[in-house]
């Protein structure tokens, strides 16, 4: 049996993704967005699976959440990844669509050792 290690790639420093928040990198000819949220770091590719829009680019927020109706209930604050073409939203923690759960962001592994990031690719 063949195990094949994925090849990491330095993207960031932890104090740099701290004070920036994002970072839109170029790995193996793709662009990908490396976020930090609540202590976390998440990889996606900066494509919007609705018309390819660079997703990354767009405002990292929150969203209205479930409620009664006239009720509305703000949450998941920096939490929300909104296209800036269409306003499509994506949870930065799961990639998934807010709306469609079966559309998704492609995503890839993160490694953190010591002060460095790695995208494992």
């Amino acid at each position: 049996m063949t195990v094949v290690s994925k090849a990491r790639y330095p993207i960031a420093t932890v104090s740099e993704l701290a004070q920036l928040g994002r970072k839109i990198v170029e790995a193996k000819g793709m662009e990908i967005g490396i976020f930090i949220v609540n202590g976390q770091y998440y990889a996606w590719r900066n494509v919007c699976p609705h018309a390819a829009a660079p997703v990354c680019e767009g405002t990292v927020c929150g969203t209205r959440l479930p409620s009664m109706v006239y009720e509305y209930k703000y949450g998941k604050d920096q939490e929300i990844l909104r296209c800036p073409w269409h306003g499509w939203e994506f949870d930065l923690t799961t990639g998934i669509h807010l709306a469609e759960s079966n559309v998704k962001l492609r995503g890839y592994e993160i490694e953190v050792e010591e002060d460095q990031i790695y995208l494992l690719l």
